[in-house]
């Protein structure tokens, strides 16, 4: 099997590097190493952290963007997951630190590099979707329970963050299987969402709507067990990333282990790579050999 290099539009780190903490240096070693893995496109994202940080970690990634070469992984851009978020959803997130997704709020973190800001929209004034669109900033609705998703692009990790699905009233899960205009993430590592809940997500989703992202964190392919992360201790064992009391913190696998893993269950379809070409409008690069087992046989980009 062949396809195109991988687009990850949802992962804090890799490697060692948390990009909430990550140097301009760090974050051009990810984007070297990760495309050797076959992931041509990457949109780093910031978990929710003060306002003071988020913005200098936007620049840093930004600069990082500046300084890129051709034989890198393309920073397209930041995916801001947090601030904008339901305390009844938080997960792992420090709700101390959320914002009501006003047009005021916005501002506070505004950069055009920011292209993907997932929020709660049972939370949000109408008028921040209108501003967001306006800047070109994809909306995704994840840590929330509201079921009105008109104002959004997509779906933050489906059913991970958000009110699962229910035969009574709206729920977000609800609202992204039935709504056929929007896309949905999903983190199909295994550990996130079970083989029934994947495969009723793929029944009943069109096929160009469902993205695979990773949202892997920096103990990814590294070979860190502790570590700090958006204000809790995460350990890893191996398998799965949790804080003390359980709570999963993200996944630890890359884009690329998803894919092999979807495989061996029957369960992966090319189509869902190319659809996060289509959803970022972006230009087709490389290719990547598969075997039939979906080992990466070689990459080229």
């Amino acid at each position: 099997m062949k396809t195109n290099l991988l687009v990850e539009q949802h992962f804090h780190g890799c490697y060692g590097i948390d990009f909430n903490l990550a140097t301009v240096d760090e974050m051009l070693d990810v984007s070297a190493q990760i495309i050797k893995e076959g992931v041509g496109y990457i949109f780093p994202t910031l978990v929710t952290d003060t306002v003071e940080n988020i913005n200098r970690q936007v620049k840093v990634i930004q600069q990082a963007a500046q300084r890129q070469t051709s034989e890198m992984a393309k920073i397209c851009g930041v995916h801001l997951e947090g601030v904008f978020l339901n305390p009844e959803k938080k997960c792992i997130h420090d709700a101390n630190l959320f914002l009501k997704p006003t047009v005021e709020n916005l501002k506070k973190v505004e950069n055009d590099f920011i292209k993907i800001i997932t929020l709660a929209p049972e939370l949000a004034e109408p008028e921040s979707f209108d501003y967001l669109k306006d800047k070109g900033v994809k909306v995704q609705a994840g840590h929330c329970v509201g079921g009105n998703l008109s104002g959004c692009n997509a779906t933050t990790h489906t059913f991970n963050g958000m009110k699962g699905v229910v035969h009574r009233g709206e729920s977000t899960a609800l609202s992204a299987l039935i709504n056929d205009d929007i896309y949905t993430e999903v983190i199909a590592d295994g550990v996130h969402v079970s083989d029934d809940a994947l495969r009723l997500l793929f029944k009943v989703k069109p096929m160009n709507k469902v993205i695979l992202v990773s949202d892997c964190l920096s103990c990814t392919h590294s070979s860190i067990k502790e570590f700090d992360f958006a204000g809790s201790k995460i350990y890893f064992d191996g398998h799965e990333a949790t804080s003390k009391e359980g709570t999963i913190a993200g996944s630890t696998k890359l884009l690329p282990d998803i894919v092999k893993i979807l495989g061996n269950k029957g369960l992966f379809n090319k189509q869902y790579i190319a659809n996060s070409y289509d959803y970022h409008s972006l230009a087709p690069r490389g290719e990547i050999e598969w075997d039939e087992d979906y080992n990466i046989v070689k990459v080229n980009y």
